[in-house]
């Protein structure tokens, strides 16, 4: 028996909640001796350098940031090259960037914090060392202006050297690149630990949800598990979920059958397409299956639920998807509504994942 997709509507992959985590990639660089060293890091030697274009300019104010936020994370700082050290994180500020290349691994050349070879203004570099080895690891701070000049003279800062490095010093007071490092060496219990701590903000909250679903920190599951019970943070977490183990799915099953709030029941569905996917488990189809087409369901869930039935490809998505397809052939928009046309294409590309001629 054969049949075919009655829908004529283009193929495109469009994920509703932004680009593929980075977690499928995440330090496969690293040897696991590597990975055990880093995981052990306890003590670190901070080496700051500043220079102006007259110079070299006063590190002791940056220094001092960058060791007081990496003591927010609960590790042993030093200044001093010849104290007992694990690792060495190495921050160049400089008032007129030179160009050093991107990271050659890692997977994030092409973030915002990555660096830029078209930014030539004032920047810091962060990098850092294991064992004498420099990693292949760069993150960029740059200020809000590129001509440190002009921008004294607008201030009425007086000279524009180091006027750019407190404006660089300011910018590492807000950049969490303590959390970027903490993730980088898998090491999720100190990111739990300043989660739990009472003066820790929703924003920073929401970046340490987002970097523990990209570590798959399964230890993690408990306190993603009661972030869902915080309207700030419960699609973050979320999401989050999607990346953990299996013990994250009976979690997300009850988010999406359960709440009220369309955008968390979409990253519940996402999470158990991805879940699904990763983990070759069945026990997804069911509840997005019930869902999919399920009285008063939000369109932008259910389309979020089609894509996530073609990522787990099985028998008994076929008829369901065949039906709302039929269903969606139907309606007649002028002009075409584009959550309509968006979960078409969903359909549509499940239909083709799922089913197979006989």
């Amino acid at each position: 028996m054969t049949r075919s997709c009655s829908t004529a509507a283009a193929l495109f992959l469009l994920p509703i909640l932004g680009i593929a985590s980075s977690a499928e990639a995440y330090r496969d660089y690293f040897s696991e001796a590597q990975k055990a060293e880093l995981a052990h890091i306890r003590t670190v030697l901070i080496e700051v350098i500043a220079l102006t274009d007259k110079g070299a300019g006063p590190v002791d104010g940056i220094r001092n940031v960058v060791m007081r936020r990496m003591e927010e994370l609960g590790y042993t700082v030093v200044a001093d090259p010849g104290h007992s050290h694990d690792v060495v994180v190495r921050v160049k500020c400089e008032q007129r960037k030179t160009w050093e290349g991107t990271a050659s691994a890692g997977g994030d050349h092409d973030l915002l914090d990555a660096p830029s070879r078209l930014w030539k203004g004032p920047a810091c570099q962060v990098t850092y060392a294991l064992g004498g080895m420099k990693i292949k690891w760069q993150k960029e701070v740059r200020t809000e202006f590129e001509d440190a000049i002009q921008a004294a003279q607008s201030a009425q800062a007086g000279e524009a050297g180091p006027y750019a490095l407190a404006a660089l010093q300011g910018e590492l007071e807000k950049y969490e690149f303590p959390l970027l490092l903490t993730a980088e060496w898998g090491q999720p219990d100190r990111l739990l630990k300043l989660m739990d701590a009472p003066g820790t903000n929703q924003l920073r909250k929401l970046k340490i949800i987002s970097l523990l679903g990209e570590m798959v920190a399964d230890e993690a599951l408990p306190q993603l598990t009661e972030a869902l019970k915080d309207k700030d943070l419960a699609k973050q977490a979320a999401v989050a979920l999607g990346n953990m183990g299996k013990e994250g799915i009976p979690v997300l099953i009850d988010i999406l059958k359960h709440s009220k709030q369309p955008d968390l029941q979409a990253a519940a569905a996402k999470g158990l397409g991805d879940l699904g996917n990763i983990h070759s488990d069945p026990r997804v189809v069911p509840p997005l299956l019930d869902m999919l087409d399920a009285p008063g369901i939000d369109i932008m869930v259910q389309t979020e639920i089609a894509w996530a039935l073609g990522r787990v490809p099985d028998r008994r998505s076929v008829e369901p998807l065949f039906a709302l397809d039929r269903k969606l052939q139907k309606i007649r928009n002028d002009p075409p509504d584009p959550q309509i046309k968006k979960l078409k294409e969903a359909v549509f590309w499940s239909i083709k994942q799922v089913y197979t001629e006989d």
